[in-house]
């Protein structure tokens, strides 16, 4: 079998047509899911960026794999322990030495590796090729690169190609001359100038009026705006003129990304395959585009940055939409059992080759997100409802527990925690559950529990708040420091006391 997975970072689900957005971003992707599986409810289990694509290659959740945060101890997976053997296959074997064992030529075409010091994601792949951009190159660069291999191998009769699409990652940086195919379409309705108003008066990375983060190292400039290199993008969000401005640059560079998906599409049709493989995208995370005060990064475990699409299309893949929930770890042993081999015993997936083949329903009955790069929190999904437990507020103005009914909310604008506590407990319910059976695997070795590793039997949440809270919030005091300053400036001196307060100790 040959497979093209199409990895786009930071591709928000509900802003693909095929999804509902009105917007045309995605002309190719929506071809893919007409004629092939669209998948609604799709979450990557671990957030943001690293562990999530450690937690799709090893379909294992972060809290078996230690990897949950972007550094310190637990931004790399635990050691296999004294049950290490000669090589590190076995139960805890990745998916692409799955498939390069059931004889597949695997490769990876993407700088994530080198961006993220995230090597333990090359294990299976036999060729890899580093896009030289840590995450910062074009669609254009990637599609060359991409081209070059499947000209050497898309003759092949088994393959694995996974190709990394970086532009609807900030900063917003679409070529110049490929224009604006959206100057003439309104922006979403969503925030309104009332929500932003309010987010105006808020606080935290990547807020309205923080759009660029907490802080500029030293050496930089202390205006706290946009890159005048950037013309997509305004320095802050003051107005909904602003927030048009922000949304264009987000969706052009999906529309970009997009036309280059098509292109590689052609060229499997110039090599005449294309009808011979499975073509699947998704995303390694969403994005919040105002939820939570957040615009344009993915610091929470909700559904803006946890929910990601999935479109699985090719010869025998059933046509539709499937409304069950998955995780993104559940994609491995299910290409596992699409290529007629047995998943590892270590793995944490469940496998929904049913689903595309045959249309059998094979969801779960509720997921649970982690986040612990930007926050320290996790979210559980069930039915319509969503509840966030917040254990380290990552600089956020977030409470401990918070519910929202995504089914009326779907932007998550009304905390309902308070008028609906047999729901929360209900959510409690589920995400106690969650943590016992995982934590009891860790203890018994079980799927992907490891009680050889050292730190086996330590949920790694409490291992980023002991070290002193998520990377990206706390670990850089020097910008922390700056972003108190800049709070004082901006009259909101109340905000820099208690900031200063809860992190006494870092500052």
């Amino acid at each position: 079998m040959k497979i093209l997975y199409i990895d786009c970072d930071s591709l928000r689900a509900d802003h693909l047509g095929c999804y509902g957005y009105e917007r045309d971003t995605t002309p190719t992707i929506d071809a893919l899911a007409e004629e092939g599986l669209r998948f609604e409810e799709y979450y990557a289990s671990d957030l943001p960026c690293l562990p999530s694509r450690t937690a799709l290659f090893s379909s294992r959740f972060g809290i078996h794999t230690g990897v949950v945060n972007h550094g310190g101890l637990a931004s790399e997976p635990r050691s296999r322990g004294t049950n290490r053997g000669f090589s590190t296959d076995g139960r805890f074997s990745s998916l692409p030495a799955v498939l390069r064992d059931a004889g597949h030529h695997t490769a990876l075409i993407s700088s994530f590796p080198t961006r993220h010091g995230a090597w333990h994601v090359l294990d299976g792949f036999e060729d890899w090729r580093d896009t030289g951009g840590r995450g910062f190159e074009r669609a254009g660069e990637v599609y060359d690169i991409a081209e070059d291999w499947l000209d050497d191998h898309a003759d092949e009769d088994d393959w694995y190609l996974h190709v990394n699409f970086w532009d609807p990652h900030t900063p917003y940086d679409t070529p110049r001359e490929y224009g604006n195919p959206f100057e003439d379409d309104p922006a979403p309705e969503w925030p309104d100038e009332e929500t932003i108003d309010e987010h105006w008066e808020g606080y935290g990375p990547h807020s309205a009026r923080d759009l660029h983060g907490v802080g500029k190292t030293p050496d930089e400039s202390l205006d706290w705006g946009a890159d005048p290199g950037l013309e997509r993008t305004p320095a802050r969000i003051e107005s909904r003129a602003d927030f048009r401005q922000w949304i264009d640059g987000y969706d052009v560079g999906i529309r970009y990304m997009d036309d280059y998906i098509g292109a590689l599409l052609d060229e499997l049709e110039r090599h005449g395959v294309r009808e011979e493989t499975l073509i699947v995208v998704s995303a390694d995370h969403g994005e919040n585009q105002g939820e939570a005060n957040i615009y344009g990064d993915h610091h929470t475990a909700d559904r803006p940055t946890g929910r990601v699409p999935l479109v699985v299309s090719g010869a025998g893949v059933e046509t539709g939409v499937d409304e069950a929930f998955h995780y993104a770890l559940d994609l491995a042993p299910s290409l596992a059992d699409l290529v007629g081999v047995d998943a590892p015993e270590g793995w944490d997936g469940k496998s929904f080759a049913p689903t595309v083949t045959d249309g059998e329903a094979a969801g779960r009955d509720f997921l649970v997100l982690s986040q612990g790069a930007l926050a320290c929190q996790r979210g559980v999904r069930w039915d319509d409802w969503l509840l966030l437990r917040t254990y380290h507020d990552g600089i956020h103005d977030f409470d401990e527990t918070e519910l929202y009914d995504l089914g009326e909310d779907s932007h998550q604008t009304t905390d309902l925690s308070d008028e609906c506590p047999k729901v929360v407990a209900e959510g409690v319910q589920w995400l106690e559950a969650w943590h016992s059976d995982r934590m009891y695997e860790s203890a018994r070795g079980e799927n992907g529990g490891n009680p050889n590793a050292s730190t086996g039997l330590r949920d790694p949440l409490w291992t980023v708040i002991a070290e002193g809270g998520p990377y990206h919030a706390t670990r850089r005091p020097v910008k922390l420091r700056r972003y108190v300053e800049r709070l004082r400036e901006t009259d909101r001196a109340h905000i820099a006391d208690r900031l200063e307060c809860q992190f006494e100790n870092v500052l």
